[in-house]
């Protein structure tokens, strides 16, 4: 078959051109272009035959998968589409993965070796309907995997499974079990073996778990660990002060002022920024 005609995406120059120096190896694939911007991407691929786009997803202005919706929607036959990003705390939200393929920067050689591979193989066979379902899925698909286990299992090419998170949690109060809406409740706090859940109705709820345990029932894209002992609904966060100390106190829409342990610090902060 012809050559593969191929950009490169990402805001960062050093990335842009490692990879394309890599790429040289691949006698089967032309770099057409570096673009440092979705928007380059989007014109060149409107303007020219592109076969296979390599994209970061973190990118200043139109992110990775932003500019992967603008190109389904805007360039028939659509180009394969590789994710290259980096392993970093921006990468909070998971995703099922429905892309064509998704590697990690650094990129490793025979990673890189594997992708170029199934690109061939998608391009002998040009699924183009099917690979635009996947696509449109991949960035829509939010799922509630622990992100560092999705992004290593994407490393590997294992599947992924998407996990749901209950919408409510089961609660035994004098004889009772009730429901507890997981929306309602604003922050946890640790009680020794007991979690005291405060809702947003004034009430407080206890309910006897760990908490590793709780925390592997709320759902990450709404809650946030911020020290050993407590976990909060990031909806309900109104401010994050840093103090004189240097250390961090975070405030709820309620008034209620929690500290924010330096381990727990970044997932905090990448929280409020998404």
């Amino acid at each position: 078959m012809s050559k593969i005609r191929a950009l490169i995406v990402d805001d960062e120059p050093l990335a842009r051109k490692g990879l394309a120096v890599r790429l040289k190896s691949f006698s089967q694939i032309e770099v057409v272009e570096l673009c440092a911007g979705g928007q380059q991407a989007i014109d060149v691929c409107q303007t020219q035959d592109i076969d296979l786009v390599f994209l970061d997803i973190q990118m200043p202005g139109m992110n990775g998968f932003e500019v992967a919706r603008s190109l389904s929607k805007s360039v028939k036959p659509l180009p394969a589409i590789v994710f290259v990003t980096a392993f970093d705390q921006y990468a909070v939200q998971a995703f099922e993965i429905h892309a064509l393929d998704y590697i990690l920067k650094p990129v490793d050689d025979n990673r890189l070796e594997k992708a170029v591979e199934k690109v061939q193989s998608y391009l002998k066979t040009q699924q183009d309907n099917i690979h635009k379902k996947k696509l449109a899925s991949f960035v829509a698909g939010i799922t509630g995997n622990n992100c560092e286990e999705i992004l290593k299992k994407l490393a590997t090419g294992d599947t992924l499974v998407n996990k749901k998170y209950p919408e409510s949690l089961a609660v035994k109060e004098q004889g009772e079990i009730i429901r507890v809406a997981a929306a309602s409740i604003q922050w946890v706090d640790a009680a020794g073996d007991y979690m005291c859940l405060h809702c947003s109705d004034g009430q407080t709820h206890i309910l006897r778990k760990t908490m590793k345990e709780l925390e592997q029932e709320l759902d990450p894209a709404l809650f946030v660990r911020v020290h050993r002992s407590a976990i909060v609904n990031t909806k309900q966060i109104s401010k994050l002060v840093t103090q004189s100390s240097g250390e961090y106190l975070l405030v709820l829409e309620n008034g209620q002022e929690l500290k924010v342990s330096r381990s727990y610090r970044d997932k905090v902060k990448a929280a409020l920024a998404s």
